[in-house]
């Protein structure tokens, strides 16, 4: 029986039933899409805000901290450590830092990209984003070094689907479609697709290794396109080689800095060798382990790594990041991230103090990224 006021759905005629379906439904789809709309324009740029997430790592920092000033009292020396070490001294240092405002790298990430663009930028692009950057307290360095890290994200989080396209490429790579042209179409970096095509193409992944690493065993036109997505990507090319030349000076001048203020410490090649040695591989190493007592702002500081470029608060780079340096803090304790181009101010990871190059010389770098 059906109380008054309400319908029985078997006396309903079939177009007041399809009617009524086709009405929930579309209201229901309706308020599901304004709901995810909403998220979407509304999701915040970057992580949780830092002072949230240093509340809730507080006994965890601590943990951290505490086994930096006590690696020297352990019973086993922590790994890297001499066996002979001297009795650690006692180091204070004050290094100034001037983090980039959230919205101001939120502003920026909305502008330094574009679709298919993967490459170096031409001047006039170049003259664009600093030009965009002096409204905001970021320099062009720092905007340059945060479009790196927003493309590798792109291109980490796209990967799949880029396989996904694979054969379509293929297809229209046969028909003479160029890999530059086809990465302004599919806005996925050059030499990314130029590897799924030879995938689709039956090559091993051996064979790709090789042949990219040795252009002349190519095909004339895959040598070809070889050349011009190498070109036109510096995001997934082959050859790194000057950057991480630069990458290791800016490492010899932060070490040169510490051993200047009387600080005894051991470099990343030497614990590099000697790890191979022991261990087979390198498994744990900073670019710089402390020999002596060191704080930086009050911190205690057991190791330092050394990056080349901008402290962006960019989700791939963070975990990254985050996961490298809990290698450190698991044997050292708590340690210091120093980044060439300063960092955001919403950047964080536990038991690491970040910090910028301001205190370091680095004319021996000269300009650019």
């Amino acid at each position: 029986m059906f109380k008054d006021g309400q319908h029985n759905p078997s006396l309903m005629s079939d177009p007041q039933r399809r009617n009524s379906k086709d009405s929930s439904k579309s209201k229901g789809g309706r308020n599901r899409n304004n709901r995810s709309g909403r998220q979407r324009r509304n999701r915040r740029y970057g992580s949780t805000a830092k002072a949230t997430l240093m509340e809730r790592s507080a006994t965890e920092i601590q943990a951290m901290e505490t086994q930096a000033r006590g690696r020297f009292s352990q019973k086993e020396n922590p790994m890297g450590f001499p066996e002979d070490i001297e009795e650690p001294r006692t180091f204070k240092f004050d290094w100034a830092t001037m983090p980039v405002p959230l919205k101001d790298e939120e502003e920026m990430a909305s502008k330094v990209m574009r679709k298919g663009e993967f490459g170096w930028l031409e001047d006039e692009r170049v003259d664009e984003i600093a030009e965009i950057a002096s409204s905001y307290q970021m320099t062009l360095e720092q905007a340059l070094s945060l479009r790196s890290a927003l493309l590798q994200q792109k291109t980490v989080y796209g990967h799949g689907r880029l396989r996904s396209q694979g054969k379509n490429m293929l297809r229209l790579y046969n028909e003479g479609v160029s890999v530059v042209d086809l990465s302004k179409r599919f806005d996925f970096p050059p030499m990314n697709i130029f590897r799924i095509i030879l995938t689709e193409m039956r090559w091993s992944k051996t064979r790709i290794k090789e042949s990219l690493r040795e252009p002349s065993k190519l095909s004339e036109r895959e040598r070809a396109e070889f050349v011009a997505a190498e070109a036109a990507d510096r995001v997934s090319n082959v050859d790194q080689g000057e950057s991480q030349e630069r990458a290791d000076l800016f490492e010899d001048i932060l070490a040169d800095w510490f051993e200047d203020q009387g600080v005894r410490l051991r470099r990343q090649p030497e614990m590099v060798r000697e790890q191979k040695q022991d261990l087979g591989r390198p498994v744990r190493t900073p670019d710089l382990l402390f020999l002596d007592h060191v704080e930086i702002n009050g911190k205690p500081v057991a190791w330092i790594d050394a990056k080349h470029f901008y402290g962006a608060d960019v989700e791939f780079q963070r975990k990254k990041m985050a996961k490298q340096m809990a290698r450190y803090i698991e044997e050292w304790g708590s340690g210091a991230v120093v980044y060439r181009h300063g960092f955001s101010e919403n950047l964080f990871m536990p038991g690491c103090i970040l910090l910028d190059a301001n205190v370091l010389d680095l004319t021996k770098l000269g300009s650019g990224e």
